[in-house]
């Protein structure tokens, strides 16, 4: 297998492409029946309304016509109260299994790296699967990252954001 690769941002020609990797990345986390992206969705909020951006790492030169997608990084920006400073999310990391090992993952971070510092981010944070000990390993290890504890990650969805509007006061 040829070590070459290239890594660039995501144009909305690459959708089968983001699709097909988001698959993929749901299938390794046991949790395919869930995705439920589509084209559209990602057409509307990746390439038009453009909140959030990715990442694809592809095999082969840049312009070869036999390059395929084999790892992206999903991300977005948010903001910190206490950095007074925008942060960068990585929603999603994969590269495809056949090509770990290669220093794509590596690669991608640095790119994300360097797009939080030219953003003048405060910081860079994602999330790990409690049982995804490779990653975890990589993540400490060879990045240097903190795992935050003292932090649970909460979540609402479907008739739990519709039940949120029964908070909002009614006004006489």
């Amino acid at each position: 297998m040829d070590n070459t690769y290239h890594i660039r941002e995501a144009h909305s020609e690459d959708i089968d492409a983001i699709l097909e990797l988001i698959l993929s990345l749901a299938t390794y986390e046991k949790a395919r029946e869930k995705v439920k992206a589509t084209p559209e969705l990602l057409q509307k909020n990746l390439f038009e309304n453009k909140y959030a951006s990715t990442l694809l790492a592809f095999s082969g030169h840049a312009g070869s016509p036999d390059d395929k997608p084999i790892g992206m990084a999903l991300y977005f920006f948010n903001f910190s109260t206490w950095t007074g400073r925008p942060g960068l999310f990585l929603e999603d990391l994969y590269v495809v299994p056949e090509y770990r090992g290669q220093g794509i993952g590596k690669a991608l971070f640095g790119h994300l790296g360097r797009i939080a510092k030219e953003r003048e981010c405060g910081r860079l944070d994602w999330q790990v699967l409690d049982w995804n000990q490779p990653s975890i390993d990589f993540y400490e290890k060879v990045l240097g990252a903190t795992m935050m504890k003292e932090w649970k990650g909460m979540r609402l969805e479907g008739d739990g954001l519709d039940a949120l509007q029964k908070f909002i006061p009614t006004t006489s």
